[in-house]
């Protein structure tokens, strides 16, 4: 029986029509949340991924459970056959938004619970790092082809708009060429994203050098990288800019780092008692991990010694905290016990002049350093 039996016939047929869609809708709609939320509480936490799809895909499904009573309810709603067919070419277009939409929550519940078993928050995280960076490049290229699958799905149902398509992709004029170029950036950024993920020259949290910028890999999107500098600035850049430029990676490999500290002295400087205040300042450190610590005489300039310290950390942060350590500690030390060893600056003076003056100018010169 109809509802419209069940009406008085001074009411209009149009809201009749649309109770008839509207109450089966409702009904199937508070029949869908009680079930689904039994059907949560039934699953908890010991089912882990049904448990996440059926929180994330709740929304989804219920649109689709919906839409699809709508569509069991328009044939016998009593609309005009112009009406009842637009009214179902619109419920076909949200059914196949609503499917991408549950297929899109469906990939970040899968790649949600592949990416729990790895801890960027521990020591070594270079294997978790990996797998974070490819998961999450792989999602959002997914989920770019699925927006656009999804889009071309319900434009095509439109028979106006599939033969503009159909006739623009065949054509070889200016306007596929404008589609084309204007399409190149993305399209390029796609493929770069897809290429980072498989060959990973860069991840989550790797450090990097790029533009003379230091920081890290803070998100990798689907169309560019989101650098975090050392002074908290975010430095934006295509993802192509990785495939196509050479940067600086230096923790591609692994996170240990080795840092350099330069010093300029004086010939007279001591080296082994440097050396061994060297060693004191990194056994008194945390940011030493134990592996290199090295002192050496690299270069001898006309009045200076240049020598080199490398010390090893595990990462660049503390790469660069240990080096800003000895830096200033060896500096201290030279200052306090071998003041003379600093760079001087030298001058001979000859020639006849009084006996004072000759004095003053050779303790002057003997004192005289930068």
């Amino acid at each position: 029986m109809q509802l419209s039996a069940l009406i008085p016939g001074w009411v209009p047929d149009w809201p009749i029509s649309v109770a008839t869609m509207l109450i089966p809708a409702i009904g199937v709609s508070l029949l869908y949340r009680w079930f689904m939320g039994r059907l949560i509480r039934l699953t908890d936490r010991r089912t882990p991924f049904v448990h996440g799809m059926l929180l994330r895909g709740r929304r989804p499904v219920g649109v689709i459970v919906v839409i699809l009573a709508l569509a069991i309810a328009l044939p016998v709603a009593g609309f005009s056959y112009e009406l009842t067919v637009g009214i179902g070419h619109a419920l076909l277009i949200a059914v196949i938004l609503a499917l991408g939409w549950t297929a899109a929550k469906a990939l970040d519940v899968g790649a949600g619970l592949y990416l729990r078993r790895f801890n960027l928050d521990c020591e070594d995280n270079l294997l978790a790092r990996k797998h974070v960076t490819q998961v999450n490049i792989l999602r959002r290229a997914a989920q770019t082809l699925l927006v656009i699958v999804t889009l071309s799905a319900a434009l095509m149902t439109m028979q106006a708009v599939r033969q503009y398509g159909i006739s623009l992709f065949a054509s070889a004029g200016a306007a596929g060429l404008i589609l084309g170029l204007a399409a190149r950036p993305v399209l390029s950024n796609l493929l770069a994203g897809i290429q980072i993920a498989v060959t990973q020259p860069i991840r989550v949290e790797d450090s990097v050098v790029v533009e003379g910028e230091w920081g890290w890999i803070e998100t990798i999107t689907s169309t560019y990288v989101v650098v975090r500098i050392w002074d908290l600035r975010r430095m934006i850049v295509p993802l192509s800019y990785f495939i196509e430029k050479p940067f600086q990676n230096w923790t591609y490999e692994s996170q240990d780092l080795l840092g350099t500290v330069n010093l300029y002295t004086d010939y007279t400087a001591p080296i082994e008692p440097l050396r061994e205040k060297l060693q004191q300042i990194v056994e008194g450190t945390k940011l030493w991990d134990r592996k290199v610590a090295v002192l050496q005489v690299t270069d001898a300039s006309r009045d200076t010694l240049e020598l080199r310290v490398l010390v090893s950390a595990r990462n660049a942060s503390q790469a660069w905290d240990l080096r800003c350590l000895v830096r200033e500690h060896l500096g201290a030390f030279l200052q306090a016990e071998y003041p003379r060893a600093l760079p001087r600056q030298r001058t001979e003076v000859a020639g006849l002049l009084p006996s004072e003056n000759r004095g003053q100018i050779a303790r002057a010169a003997a004192t005289s350093r930068f």
